[in-house]
């Protein structure tokens, strides 16, 4: 297709997908004469997956560029080539190791992956964002008084894992290991609104059943 269908197709201007070709978020297209290029459906999916993480994820250009070097980098192990892309998405500030409340969040975080049997989950922990997340957020809910640990936490993750092996169900649909990738990244700026959604539906729906509207 020219470029004025790819623009048609992915509802993307052209003079954005020319942005994006400059920017090196879109691979060239197969060029036809000196002012003519033809693009195919990689272009249209890839398309898709750069404006889903700057119209939606209001992800930086360079964070995409980044997300988007990973993803192509078929030189990597599936996992790392997979955990690369997702952690070069933004995330949340480190931890400040020092603090009393990080370093008993540290332990705590440890204690559920030793309970969850998540072995890959604590040799991934050093270098992981969603470790450094989550010890965020248990430090910080520490520090205002709330002693949600292990024990509180368990039951959450085990229902995460079962989400996490419906994601890689939906994944291995897609045949090559580069649109897997982009499909898992989509899930990140997309799917985990959703599933943020679906949750508050669902203590709407409990609250409403156990206390009704009155």
């Amino acid at each position: 297709m020219r470029l004025a269908e790819l623009s048609e197709h992915s509802g993307v201007p052209t003079a954005t997908i020319k942005y994006y070709l400059r920017e090196g978020l879109l691979p060239p297209g197969r060029q036809i004469n000196a002012t003519t290029a033809e693009y195919d459906e990689e272009h249209l999916r890839r398309l898709r997956l750069v404006r889903a993480m700057i119209q939606v994820g209001r992800v930086p250009v360079a964070k995409v560029r980044e997300v988007l070097g990973h993803v192509d980098d078929d030189s990597l192990p599936r996992t790392i080539r997979l955990g690369a892309a997702m952690w070069a998405l933004p995330q949340v500030p480190e931890p400040e190791n020092e603090d009393e409340y990080v370093q008993a969040a540290h332990r705590e975080v440890a204690v559920l992956l030793d309970q969850l049997g998540w072995e890959n989950a604590k040799r991934l922990s050093t270098i992981s964002p969603a470790y450094r997340s989550l010890v965020v957020v248990v430090a910080a809910l520490r520090r205002l008084g709330y002693t949600f640990g292990a024990e509180l936490l368990l039951p959450y993750a085990e229902l995460m894992y079962r989400t996490a092996v419906l994601d890689m169900d939906n994944l291995e649909r897609y045949p090559s290991e580069a649109e897997q990738i982009e499909f898992a990244i989509l899930g990140a700026i997309l799917n985990e609104p959703a599933l943020q959604a679906l949750h508050r539906l669902a203590q709407e729906e409990e609250s409403a059943r156990r206390y009704g509207f009155e």
